[in-house]
């Protein structure tokens, strides 16, 4: 389910983990997360790990908690997009910040990616 890199805390992974599903819409506004004790089983990590996790994401607006019931992905449309737009410029922003590392001038990088994304279609 999820390979953790050692570099990073588990908790922030899981988090990771779940606002890829809810961007790409494997988990849908309204679904229930599976309790903080089912996921720690299957992720084979302590419980209070997952739930600083969900705690986190409450937090930040991508899920809710009902009391008794469980946690849910938020039903709000413009937080999902507003969290995808962000995951994207984070992305984006490793990946121009490696690229200008090695050397590569912007208009370099955009010819590169340019052709990248032509031989990928």
């Amino acid at each position: 389910m999820i390979n953790f890199d050692e570099e990073i805390p588990i908790y922030l992974q899981i988090m990771d983990f779940i606002k890829k599903e809810v961007v790409k819409g494997k988990l849908k506004g309204g679904d229930k997360l599976p309790s903080v004790r089912e996921l720690a089983e299957m992720l084979k990590v302590n419980p209070n790990t997952v739930q600083k996790a969900y705690q986190e994401l409450e937090r930040e607006g991508i899920t809710y908690t009902l009391r008794g019931i469980g946690s849910f992905v938020t039903q709000d449309r413009k937080k999902i997009e507003e969290l995808k737009k962000k995951m994207a410029e984070d992305i984006l922003e490793r990946f121009c910040k490696d690229m200008r590392d090695l050397g590569f001038s912007d208009e370099d990088i955009i010819a590169l990616l340019q052709g990248y994304l032509k031989e990928v279609k």
